[in-house]
């Protein structure tokens, strides 16, 4: 019987086992890698087709009609509308669309946006901002979610094939959805994943489950929700194929808490008992449904978790989960720092980088799972949405005294990239965002056939700045690397940090902000506050430096537990576990006064001290 061979915009999807694809053909593992590489090879006129698929669904939008309303678009073909709409439509920030999005979550069914009604917002993260920003969410974007974990996985069980009916333990925390005053449903996108059809169709046609059940995973309290993650993910850990998370956050975070947390967990696998301090009725009458006495397998878990106390815990993944093929989870950016500790927990075991998306789309796809996170890139996958990229290029040493952090060019699409060129994303979606800047910088690696494949840099606007200097996040993380070194000689970890432009006086200076573990000695800290200062290698920051135009940089320690302070703030302003990310550079008041509330000690570092006075 011949194959259906899917048109550029319809891919065949992966239903079944992962470890089906071993043999690597005819099977559907087989056919939606068959269509990626499909769509990769022709990129450039698959781009072309979406964005006249886009701009024709939606036509007569009320954003559009400013710019497009004068034109017969549905006359006209795809290279006449992608021509006309990059020279008519303006690039836009998320602020232009607010507007409309508040309007359609005020209940106005007018066709702002998209002809097809709007009924659901999710809430980005808001780590940039310091405030959570509502973006559309269509069935196109779960469906769209569906097809990049199916794609993810057919290309990560060719290197790591696992067993059918094996069990997957998922770190995974929906937020309470609520509605707005016109009646949408609103809540992360994860949560809306979660509670999709998509979701109970990975699981059913994979035949790989989750550890837990909706009434943990939707519980809306992360300490009950982990706690139960880690219970279920032990009492299962023969079947446990691979481990994973939205962010890799979550999973040190699990982690780190189950070494406080394992005698109780395993006084529960002993006696088919469930914690007091799972509260919520629902999620402890689904867990102590799953669950039931099992004193042999609580004594191995005892006796593994008494070796591993003695180690720091190192290897507590392969010992605990013994079948687990790899960990995977997004480990790029913001969250490379959790890599060390991740490796300490992992002893070995692969860690797989997840894809590349964002609460507005997804946009690319590791197609080499076997790379380490901190080389890993991302195919962008043509049928998600419209890409465009703006080229940046950094300033040079003459800097103009502007307050933005890259020259820009003129966007070019996909199909004008070129490697070793970063750019900032812009994106166009089915779900009524029209080139909008997402504000990510990426710099392209390569190409998988036609499709770009993109190294994520960093997020744009999160620099350190006073004066001249420009430090972007990757910056600071650098810094942070080579001071937390000489902590680590001294037998301390640092477990989390931020930063902050402190302008309130003259000369501003940088203030970073550590969370220690273990105990170090002042001169330790003077050394390594010191060390970071003259680690920022961006030209400006030195000249500043040297004239004492920018001040000493300010190394505060933090009380153990800031960082989960600052976490339960962040969920307590409606975010979920899944979203969080340590912003690595805020101005934002709440988190400040957290922070400085927390500070036990401060240093202030003595290079360039020659010259200032």
């Amino acid at each position: 019987m011949p194959q259906h061979k899917p048109t550029p915009m319809e891919p065949v999807l992966s239903y079944n086992n992962n470890s089906s694809c071993s043999n690597g053909n005819g099977n559907s593992d087989y056919d939606i890698i068959s269509w990626f590489e499909d769509v990769s090879q022709n990129a450039g006129s698959v781009q072309t087709q979406l964005l006249c698929q886009i701009l024709k669904q939606n036509y007569g939008v009320e954003y559009l009609k400013k710019w497009l309303g004068n034109y017969n678009i549905l006359e006209m073909n795809a290279c006449a509308l992608e021509s006309l709409f990059s020279s008519v439509v303006p690039l836009a920030s998320h602020a232009d669309f607010e507007p409309f999005i508040q309007r359609i979550a005020d209940g106005d069914t007018s066709p702002l946006l998209t002809q097809q009604p709007i009924t659901t917002l999710s809430l980005s993260s808001g780590t940039t901002e310091g405030r959570q920003k509502f973006v559309p969410f269509t069935r196109h974007s779960a469906q769209t979610t569906l097809q990049i974990f199916t794609l993810a996985a057919a290309y990560r069980s060719r290197v790591y094939p696992t067993r059918e009916g094996g069990r997957i333990l998922e770190f995974i925390y929906s937020s309470n959805r609520f509605k707005t005053k016109g009646g949408l449903t609103v809540g992360t996108a994860t949560t809306h994943y979660y509670a999709s059809e998509e979701f109970k169709i990975k699981q059913h046609k994979t035949k790989s489950f989750t550890c837990s059940p909706q009434e943990v995973i939707s519980g809306g309290d992360y300490k009950q929700s982990t706690y139960c993650h880690l219970l279920l993910g032990l009492f299962f850990s023969d079947q446990v194929e691979f481990i994973t998370s939205a962010f890799v956050y979550s999973m040190v975070q699990a982690f780190s808490s189950f070494e406080e947390l394992w005698r109780e967990i395993c006084n529960d696998i002993r006696d088919g008992t469930l914690s007091s301090r799972i509260k919520s009725p629902k999620m402890r009458e689904a867990v102590l449904d799953i669950i039931s006495p099992n004193p042999n397998l609580a004594s191995k878990l005892e006796a593994a978790c008494q070796e591993l106390e003695v180690v720091d815990w190192f290897g507590l993944i392969p010992k605990l989960w013994p079948n687990a093929k790899y960990v995977y989870s997004i480990m790029t950016g913001s969250m490379q720092p959790y890599l060390k500790k991740l490796r300490h927990y992992a002893n070995g075991l692969p860690l797989v980088s997840a894809d590349y998306g964002s609460t507005e789309s997804w946009i690319g796809v590791n197609v080499d799972p076997s790379l380490p996170p901190e080389y890993v890139t991302f195919a962008v996958v043509p049928t998600f949405s419209y890409f465009e990229f703006i080229p940046l290029h950094r300033h040079e040493k003459d800097f103009s005294s502007g307050a933005d952090d890259f020259m820009e060019a003129k966007p070019i699409p996909l199909s004008q990239i070129k490697v070793g060129q970063e750019y900032e994303v812009v994106l166009t979606t089915f779900t009524g965002l029209y080139r909008c800047r997402l504000g990510d910088v990426v710099e392209v690696a390569g190409f998988h056939n036609g499709t770009p494949k993109l190294n994520f840099v960093c997020r744009r606007k999160l620099i350190l700045t006073v004066n001249i200097d420009k430090n972007t996040e990757k910056d600071l993380q650098l810094v942070v690397e080579r001071g937390s070194h000489i902590l680590n000689k001294a037998k301390a970890e640092l477990v989390d940090f931020t930063s902050y432009a402190d302008v309130s006086n003259e000369p501003g200076h940088y203030v970073i902000y550590w969370e220690i573990k273990g105990e170090v000695e002042d001169n330790i800290l003077d050394a390594c506050c010191t060390e970071m200062d003259k680690s920022f290698a961006d030209h400006g920051y030195v000249v500043s430096r040297k004239t004492n135009s920018i001040g000493p940089l300010e190394l505060c320690v933090l009380e153990r537990g800031t960082f989960k302070k600052i976490l339960d703030n962040f969920i307590a302003n409606g975010a979920a576990l899944s979203q969080f990310k340590t912003p690595r550079c805020t101005n934002n008041h709440g988190l400040l006064k957290i922070l400085n509330t927390c500070t036990t000690k401060k240093f202030r570092s003595t290079a360039y001290s020659s010259n200032e006075q």
